[in-house]
Formats: C-alpha cells, sequence, structure tokens
C-alpha cells in the first residue's frame, strides 16, 4: 500500500487473482491487452542491467495502446513481481508488505514505469520512492508510435548524518543507460549500514519536523524553541499557508505528502504542529506518516514535565495532562468490549474506554486535592506575612527572560538556571533588605508564554496565586530577544487575563549588555523602563533603587537591619 494510496482514500484492489495477478485500473481494457499484460511476468532483465531497451519498448507499446501508465516493479534477479496500470497521469503500488524492509536496507525491488507526456518523475514517485525505500523509482517516456524516449531515474543515497538525499540519473535513452546495477546498490546499502550505525552512536535525541499553519516568522522561532528546550533536534520546518484547514489532516494533502517525504529523507521519528490537534487528526496524521504526532500544547506539557523536581510542580503537570487527555479518550475493538459485570457475568457491564475514563477523573480528583492544601498552605503564609508586614515583589516575564537569574543576584541565592523555556515551575521566594532597610519577599515565578494552553493555566492555578498578593510585579523583558516587543504584550495579556491588571508594575529590562549601549539606553527611555544585566550586580542598583520608590508609594514599612548592598550578603 502507497502513501498516495492512503491519501486519496483507497487501495489497489487485487482485480484477477491468481498467480498472474495484474493490479490497478484493469477495467475496460481488452482481453489481448490483459493478456499482453500477464506476459510481463514472463520477461527477466538481466541483473546487472536497470532496464533493457527492449523490455522497455514492451512496457511503451503496451502503454501507447491503452494509453494508461503502465509499470512493474523488478527484484534484483531482475524477475517481474508485480505488473500495475494506472491512469494517463499515475500509477498506484500495490501493497508489496514488509519485504526487506529495515534502516539499513533497501526494498529490494524497483518500479519501472511508464509517463505518457514526458513528464519529469512526480512527487508521488518520489514519496514512494522514499517511503518504500525502492532500489529505484524509473519513469520511461512514451515516445511517437509508442517507442521509448529518454528515461527518468532516482535514487536514495545516505548522508553522514544519517538522512537521505534524492539523486537523479542522467535522462538517457534506455539503450544508452551504462550503469552497473548491482554494483550500485551494493554501494549505496553499504552506505546506508555505515551512517545508520555511526548516527545511532551519536544521536541520543529524537528528530523532530515542525509543522506551522498560517503562522508568522516569529511563531515558527519560537516553536524551534519550544521543540529545543524539549530536548528534540530540529531536522526541518514546514510552513503553509491556508485559508481553510483540513478537517482531516489539518495541513493540505499535498503538503502532507511532501511531510511524509521530508520527514522520511531527514530520518524524523516525531512530527511537532504549532497548534492543538483533535484526536481524529492525530490518528489520521498518524497512520499516514507511521510517526510520532505532538501538538503545542503537548510539547509544552512535555517541557513542564522534564522541568518538575519538586511535588508540587510533578503534581500541577500530572494534572495539566491528565485534564488534556481525557477528553482524548477514545476506544475500538476490544477497548470498547464490556467489562464483566454481576455474579456471572450477567449485565451489560463496564466498557474498558468507561473504566479508563473513570479512573482518569478519579486521579484528577485526587490531584485536586492535594494541590488544594497545597494552595492552604499557601495562603497561611502570605496571611503571616502580611500580618508582619512583609511587602512582596514578584519577577513575571516571558520564560527564558532571566528571572531566576535575577532572583539569585538579588537575594545572593544559588537556584538553578537553564537556557531553556519553562525552567523555573515552582514559585521560589526569597528575602531581599533594600537600602531603607526594608525586609521585602521576591518571587520568582514560571514563565508566561503567548497562547499559554488553558489546562496548565488551570493546573497552575495555585502557583499563578502567588502572584496575586503581590505588592509590585517587576515585569522582566529579554530586550536582545527582537521579538521584546511582543513579548511584552503577550505578558500583559496574560495579566490582564489573570485579573491582575491593577497591579502596581516596574518594566525592567534585562540582557542589555548583549546588545548595543545606545540601542539599550533608546528602549528603555521609550518604555519607562529600567536596563540592566541580571548577572551583573552592579547594574541591578538603580533597579533596587526603582522597587524602593515604587514600593513607599504603597507600602508601610518596618525597618529593619542591613540593607542590600552590591557587595555584601544579606541575612534574609
Amino acid at each position: 500500500m502507497t502513501v498516495a494510496s492512503v491519501l486519496r482514500g483507497f487501495l489497489i484492489p487485487d482485480l484477477k487473482g491468481g498467480a498472474l495477478t495484474v493490479y490497478g485500473n484493469i477495467r475496460g481494457l481488452k482481453p489481448s491487452q490483459l493478456k499482453r499484460l500477464e506476459k510481463l511476468y514472463q520477461r527477466r532483465i538481466p541483473t546487472r542491467d536497470i532496464v533493457t531497451q527492449d523490455f522497455a519498448r514492451i512496457l511503451t507499446e503496451i502503454s501507447y495502446d491503452i494509453a494508461r501508465q503502465v509499470g512493474v516493479l523488478v527484484n534484483r534477479k531482475g524477475q517481474v513481481e508485480y505488473v500495475m496500470v494506472g491512469d494517463a497521469h499515475k500509477i498506484l503500488l500495490p501493497d508489496i508488505k514488509r519485504v526487506r524492509a529495515g534502516q539499513g536496507r533497501l526494498r529490494g525491488l524497483r518500479c519501472i514505469h511508464t509517463h505518457l507526456q514526458g513528464e519529469e518523475l512526480t512527487q508521488d514517485d518520489l514519496t514512494d520512492l522514499t517511503l518504500l525505500r525502492l532500489d529505484l523509482m524509473v519513469a520511461v517516456e512514451v515516445g511517437v508510435d509508442g517507442l521509448p524516449g529518454c528515461l527518468r531515474a532516482a535514487y536514495l543515497v545516505p548522508q553522514a548524518d544519517g538522512t537521505v538525499s534524492l539523486e537523479h540519473l542522467a535522462r538517457l535513452s534506455p539503450s544508452q543507460l551504462d550503469v552497473d546495477f548491482l554494483q550500485l546498490i551494493s554501494f549505496l546499502e553499504d552506505g546506508f549500514a555505515r551512517t545508520i550505525g555511526t548516527a545511532a552512536r551519536t544521536c541520543k535525541r529524537e528528530r523532530a519536523v515542525l509543522v506551522a499553519i498560517n503562522a508568522s516568522d516569529e511563531a515558527v522561532e519560537e516553536l524551534c524553541e519550544l521543540a529545543c528546550s524539549s530536548g528534540v533536534e530540529v531536522v526541518d520546518v514546514i510552513v503553509q499557508r491556508r485559508r481553510e484547514l483540513d478537517p482531516n489532516y489539518l495541513i493540505g494533502k499535498g503538503k502532507l505528502e511532501e511531510l511524509l517525504l521530508r520527514s522520511m529523507q531527514r530520518s524524523a521519528d516525531v512530527v511537532i504542529f504549532d497548534r492543538d490537534l483533535t484526536p481524529a487528526q492525530v490518528r489520521s496524521i498518524s497512520k499516514a506518516t507511521e510517526l510520532k504526532v505532538i501538538d503545542r500544547t503537548q510539547l509544552i506539557m512535555d517541557i513542564f514535565a522534564q522541568c518538575a523536581s519538586t511535588s508540587e510542580g510533578k503534581i500541577q503537570v500530572e494534572l495539566a495532562q491528565l485534564r488534556y487527555m481525557l477528553p482524548r479518550l477514545s476506544g475500538h475493538g476490544d477497548e470498547m468490549s464490556r467489562l464483566m459485570g454481576g455474579i456471572g457475568g450477567r449485565g451489560p457491564g463496564e466498557t474498558k474506554l468507561e473504566s479508563d475514563r473513570r479512573c482518569v477523573r478519579e486521579r484528577i480528583s485526587a490531584l485536586e486535592k492535594q494541590l488544594e492544601k497545597i494552595r492552604t498552605a499557601r495562603q497561611i503564609r502570605r496571611s503571616r506575612r502580611l500580618r508582619n508586614s512583609i511587602p512582596v515583589v514578584s519577577i513575571v516575564g516571558y520564560t527564558n527572560a532571566g528571572k531566576s537569574t535575577l532572583l539569585n543576584s538579588l537575594t545572593f541565592s544559588d537556584e538553578v538556571v537553564a537556557e531553556k523555556m519553562f525552567s523555573t515551575l515552582d514559585p521560589r521566594s526569597r528575602q531581599l533588605r533594600l537600602p531603607c532597610s526594608q525586609k521585602v519577599i521576591v518571587n520568582d515565578t514560571v514563565g508566561f508564554i503567548k497562547d499559554l494552553p488553558q489546562t496548565l493555566r488551570a493546573a497552575f492555578k495555585a502557583t499563578l496565586e502567588e502572584i496575586e498578593e503581590s505588592d509590585l510585579l517587576v515585569h522582566l523583558v529579554d530586550v536582545s530577544n527582537p521579538l521584546y516587543a511582543n513579548h511584552i504584550r503577550a505578558v500583559e495579556q496574560i495579566l490582564v487575563e489573570l485579573g491582575l491588571q491593577k497591579l502596581p508594575r516596574l518594566l525592567v529590562f534585562n540582557k542589555c549588555d548583549l546588545v548595543d549601549k545606545a540601542v539599550a539606553e533608546n528602549v528603555c527611555s521609550r518604555y519607562g523602563a529600567v536596563g540592566i544585566s541580571a548577572n551583573d550586580r552592579k547594574s541591578l542598583l538603580p533597579l533596587v533603587a526603582e522597587i524602593e520608590r515604587c514600593l513607599l508609594s504603597t507600602v508601610s514599612y518596618v525597618q529593619n537591619e542591613r540593607p542590600w548592598r552590591m557587595d555584601g550578603v544579606t541575612n534574609g
């Protein structure tokens, strides 16, 4: 069964039956024409020849007579194993099972078929060559009076990084073709075995093809960053512009064939879409590509799962994953069978699908109760801080803006910092003493992202509530990122959605050392922001002074000892 067959929604039926089956579009053919096609099974090609002039002439004459493409699949002994008939524009291959299927080997079959209009190898031809790992894909032009014209052929070539590329033979007539077929195949398979062994030893990460639909360049870059943060290697990016999304595959069928071809050429393991997929779409795409398919929400949740280190973080991630999975549970066959109910199995019982859904709901309920206890404990701690009149400053911002680094520099702590998205999932609180000797609590919070999935937002409600009791929000922005303006808007939008827009905010541009000094000063002036480098404590003095000024207008201070200083260590 070919990829083209899957995408067009039908298979090539075995219409004739028996040992001399002619596959494909044979309706309307005369008995004499069918007999000529069946006789192709008796033909042989010398083992070292790709195709002979005589064999090519027989194919083109039959094709010219019936005005349809005719093709054969030939093994390495030169024997014809399958004979196929298409229409005037294409030919569909039969299900060739999984003979010799394997990463280090080719299929052991080459496809030789005719082209009535003398066209180049089509996208379908190249897709079948790649996905079925055929030895060769050969197209013979049907010339005047049915004589063979030029021959076009392509084959797969292994690359050093484990991917494959397509190479084409020179356009020649079959009589001019001078290629030792067995020597070529031996060279190619040695290369596949060698490169795949090297790739298996050197590559430990999954290889991903990213698919973006109607996405801007900024959205594609962010998807790449998310994928890299999850630990996969991005090997290709496919972008499509569509007015209407395909209900089955999200992308068009032509683009899906391109995805199949490119993912095979680059030895991809997973396909990542930039938007959420329905369960039916995941099944359809997985069936067509035979690859793991995940969407943006799953990708973000995978990053969260990798970064979760505390029990609270793990609970929140598991809760988000279960809420995402519950409406997507589906089943068929054994999964829809009834489990035994009552003594002796009376009654309809419960399907396995229903049982799975019930188990998921029960687990969600248990996790919600655990989070409620954590939420209550947090409220008690916040009440104590309020009684002690300790102001709270929360650092918020887009993911990977440098919030944890800033917390470490301000409070002389050593929290884990990673150059990846969502490295901080649990709020971290540390004490800071300002120049006026006031002690404050500084919170590091989970990073925001544009279109934060609702399941994650709901699961991290207890964490986000930590921000609600803040006296000041320090909105940290990575000024070295070309998309910083979009990040500012995204964070402001999320704050509005969380109902936090009324809290006092201080805009701070981080990583000013990574851009031109004049540019950084101009941006800070335009936005009325403070410019810093979180890695350089000397640059934090204006920020500390600005935090103090903002808090003085909203908080009644209780004097404490030992203020914050650049080269000292607080007693918090």
